[in-house]
């Protein structure tokens, strides 16, 4: 993700990620009720992990969520808040300076907003790929993890056939949809047999990803996004500013799974229990009207919602743009693809699926 708070930063423009946080809170309090009532948690100090946390207001954003639910449990139960244990998690190259740097306001405001009601709060930060160990056995209580397990380990082996593609695109052979799909599901189960070796017996995991709604990975809610990104530097090909070699050797490292490929990686594993999965849609523009905004944000004029979307696809998608092309291509990029995406939200209003599961160790 860009580091940093300025205006490409992944915190300046992560409200897309901060709506699926606040449409996680019934799951949130679902589950942790459900804990309460197995005295999970009712002992010396609850452990959290936050995996893929990245850097901004959003991952303090979840930590105060589940604090603030574990308090409201253990005062229903008469019973006196454990103390909390905060482990966030993101890549060795993350930007945790700039979450140190919020922490003194964030303790400030337990400290207003629940007084005694809540135990000491204890952040740390835990850097490493959560596609490897983290954590002692059984000893996390709560894994949250959201728009993170998207993220492959690594782009898939065997994409050469992708040609003038960066994901799987309607012109892409089946080749690649196989090898997406087999690298999400080997990633997806190795997260889930690590968890388990690190989650106590009973305790519990709320995971969010974007996912499609159709079994085809080339339905528009998923595809369209990432081929007006291509289409954009195919205009840079054309304008001899990028190589073609460049742009065959380059594909995303991600994937957006339908619900049936989520549920069946979770059984076929069979270390936990699938509790409650939920889809919503969101508007590929975190500022459509659409959307609701704790902050108050307020309605955006139409030829606007593109430079909207590119911001947030920048904040997560520049880093590995950098890497393999000339960064100074990077402002030009963008100003295309802001300029594609609003010719398409202007035909149709396009929608990205969001998935959340709830789920609890066997």
């Amino acid at each position: 993700m860009n580091d940093g708070n300025g205006a490409s930063s992944y915190a300046t423009n992560c409200f897309l990620q901060e709506h699926a946080i606040r449409k996680e809170l019934p799951f949130l309090k679902h589950t942790i009720k459900g804990m309460a009532n197995h005295d999970v948690f009712f002992d010396n100090c609850f452990m959290i992990a936050d995996l893929g946390c990245s850097s901004g207001l959003n991952t303090l954003l979840v930590a105060y969520n589940i604090i603030d639910i574990v308090s409201q449990v253990c005062q229903e139960n008469n019973r006196k808040a454990p103390q909390f244990q905060v482990c966030l998690n993101d890549l060795f190259g993350n930007d945790f300076n700039t979450l140190f740097k919020s922490l003194p306001a964030f303790y400030e405001n337990l400290k207003k907003e629940k007084g005694e009601n809540i135990g000491s709060c204890f952040v740390s930060a835990v850097p490493g790929s959560f596609y490897d160990r983290l954590f002692p056995d059984k000893s996390l209580h709560f894994v949250h993890s959201s728009y993170s397990i998207q993220w492959l380990s690594q782009v898939p082996q065997g994409l050469e056939d992708n040609k003038l593609n960066i994901y799987i695109s309607k012109t892409s052979p089946l080749n690649i949809l196989q090898a997406y799909r087999k690298q999400f599901h080997s990633d997806f189960k190795k997260f889930l047999q690590l968890r388990y070796e690190e989650i106590v017996h009973g305790g519990h995991m709320v995971l969010t990803l974007p996912g499609r709604s159709n079994v085809d990975p080339t339905t528009d809610d998923c595809w369209n996004l990432w081929d007006l990104l291509t289409k954009s530097l195919l205009e840079l090909l054309n304008e001899e500013l990028v190589q073609e070699s460049d742009i065959n050797s380059f594909n995303l490292p991600f994937y957006l799974p339908c619900v049936d490929e989520v549920r069946n990686v979770i059984q076929n594993v069979g270390s936990f229990y699938l509790d409650n999965m939920n889809v919503y849609e969101v508007s590929w523009d975190p500022h459509d009207p659409d959307y609701t905004n704790m902050n108050g944000l307020k309605q955006e004029p139409t030829h606007n919602q593109g430079k909207n979307t590119a911001k947030v696809i920048r904040a997560i998608t520049e880093p590995l743009l950098a890497s393999q092309f000339e960064g100074s291509i990077i402002e030009m990029l963008f100003k295309k693809y802001a300029k594609h995406v609003g010719e398409h939200l202007a035909i149709k209003k396009t929608t990205q699926l969001t998935i959340i599961i709830s789920l609890t160790k066997k």
